[in-house]
């Protein structure tokens, strides 16, 4: 018995000689230890029981670079890659986490996440052997010229400074003192410098939308260059809808998604332009949905800019339309000749200071104030088209010279507005379905909106009487002098809906 005993004590010496040896110490086993194999076994489960219910991008934007490292006493340590990605698993996909673990082992009482750089190997893993060199003769011909000791693993980095490359260039002469306020565009120019003035989110996100060339862009680049102005700490990133999908496709590629999410989620103040292009594009919407929730959650401004407003992206996920309508919306509507006229005496006087031959007579301007009702970008070009010609040939501007030198321009601005057209651009903006402009009924809210649209016909197209009343369901031509006559009427006695009327003219002679 005595030399059995012996025996025993020898052979465990021996044992934690050998693995003091290969450099091993000795750990003291823990209560309920959990084997290695079964952890990830465990964390298998869990993570097919996630991708089940978040779906296959959300679970690998968050959880395909998360690991398991160890289990203790009822915790379970997991390890991520970056701080960034610790702290919003922690905030919203935790309890969810250990939710599904105590599905799989009821002791499990704690989730514990560490980053890559504090995590170290569990007692019970496997360590890495340490590899050896091969001398070079004792390689193959082929590979001792190619294989070279491969370089340590560079360690994870923490988020990194905003790229220059992220976002697009500001344009140094679309600043607040350029920008020519006018009832169409008031609203919009006065909720963009509120933003401005204060470092608290006053409403988010502000939604800009208008038809091209009405202002938007100018007035996305004042607000960056004000803030930029006023507190230069602050990091404002600005770039089009386009843009931001190139870089998320960009990130899909080389595999590098999080720091993707590291530079748009840290940014103060987010400006994404012309949101309308990622229309389709699912992927990118639901990348767009996840920073869109992370900036507003931290209450970091978000300016979106569109074509049309939120209710109306065709092409985009209810609940992101939900979103973009969340704080405040703000339209630009189409240019009146009082603000044209403006626009130009500014330009003009901006462009005389510069080059000779380029004082614009004032009949010259309210020419074009009163022929390009496009829109503003076209408006300047046309002056700039005009300037430039009389500084080439050294003439002086005159009315004939801008009448020839846009004579292309001014033919294209002469063109015919459709019934269709009419009817269409009244329901958008009475909100009522095409059907209704043609159906029988007589609610005031549909029979309103059809008797302005039958007053633009007369007024916009050469039709006559009886084919507008066609148009309108069959109607007879007695109905459509109905409309028109009450159209004219309503239009003395309530200044509302004679606003509303001169407003769709100027859309629809756009």
């Amino acid at each position: 018995m005595g030399d059995q005993d012996g025996k025993a004590i020898s052979t465990n010496k021996d044992a934690e000689t050998l693995s003091e040896a290969n450099g091993q110490a000795a750990t003291p086993k823990s209560a309920n230890p959990v084997p290695s194999t079964e952890l990830q076994e465990q964390w298998g489960r869990v993570r097919s029981r996630l991708r089940a219910e978040l779906g296959e991008a959300t679970f690998n934007s968050w959880f395909k670079q998360l690991e398991v490292s160890g289990a203790q006493r009822g915790r379970v340590t997991l390890r991520v890659p970056t701080g960034f990605v610790r702290s919003w698993i922690e905030a919203h996909y935790l309890t969810r986490i250990r939710s599904h673990w105590q599905a799989e082992d009821a002791s499990v009482k704690r989730i514990d996440i560490e980053m890559q750089a504090e995590w170290t190997p569990a007692a019970d893993a496997p360590q890495p052997r340490e590899q050896k060199a091969m001398p070079s003769r004792m390689m193959p011909p082929s590979l001792a010229a190619t294989t070279a000791p491969r370089p340590p693993a560079p360690p994870v980095a923490e988020p990194q400074p905003l790229r220059d490359d992220l976002g697009a260039p500001l344009d140094p002469r679309f600043t607040f003192d350029n920008f020519v306020v006018g009832k169409s565009n008031e609203l919009a120019h006065a909720a963009a410098q509120r933003l401005t003035r204060s470092g608290d989110v006053a409403f988010n996100p502000l939604f800009l939308y208008g038809g091209v060339g009405l202002g938007k862009t100018h007035l996305m680049h004042a607000i960056a260059w004000e803030i930029r102005r006023q507190d230069p700490e602050r990091t404002v990133l600005y770039l089009s809808a386009e843009k931001f999908m190139y870089q998320f496709i960009r990130a899909l590629r080389f595999k590098d998604t999080m720091a993707f999410k590291q530079q748009f989620r840290e940014v103060d103040v987010l400006m994404i332009d012309d949101i309308q292009f990622i229309a389709g594009k699912d992927s990118t919407q639901e990348e767009f949905f996840h920073t869109f929730n992370a900036l507003i959650d931290h209450n970091r401004q978000v300016i979106i800019s569109a074509d049309r407003s939120p209710t109306d992206l065709e092409g985009i996920e209810e609940r992101i339309r939900s979103r973009l309508g969340w704080g405040l919306v703000a339209d630009i509507h189409p240019t009146d000749y009082e603000l044209r006229l403006g626009i130009l005496q500014s330009k003009a006087d901006a462009l005389s200071a510069r080059a000779e031959n380029a004082v614009t007579p004032q009949p010259v301007l309210e020419f074009l104030a009163q022929r390009i009702v496009s829109n503003i970008r076209e408006l300047e070009g046309a002056l700039n088209r005009v300037v430039a010609y009389a500084s080439f040939v050294g003439r002086p501007i005159s009315l004939e010279m801008a009448q020839d030198v846009l004579r292309d321009l001014l033919r294209a601005s002469e063109r015919r507005v459709t019934i269709d057209e009419i009817q269409r651009r009244v329901a958008e903006y009475f909100n009522v379905k095409m059907g209704d402009m043609l159906s029988a009924r007589r609610a005031r809210s549909v029979a309103r909106p059809r008797q302005i649209a039958m007053y633009l016909s007369k007024q916009l197209t050469t039709r006559s009487l009886p084919e507008i009343g066609r148009k309108f369901g069959g109607r007879d031509h007695t109905t459509v002098i109905h409309a028109v006559r009450k159209i004219e009427q309503l239009r003395e006695e309530d200044p509302a809906l004679d606003e509303d009327v001169d407003l769709l003219r100027r859309m629809l002679e756009n």
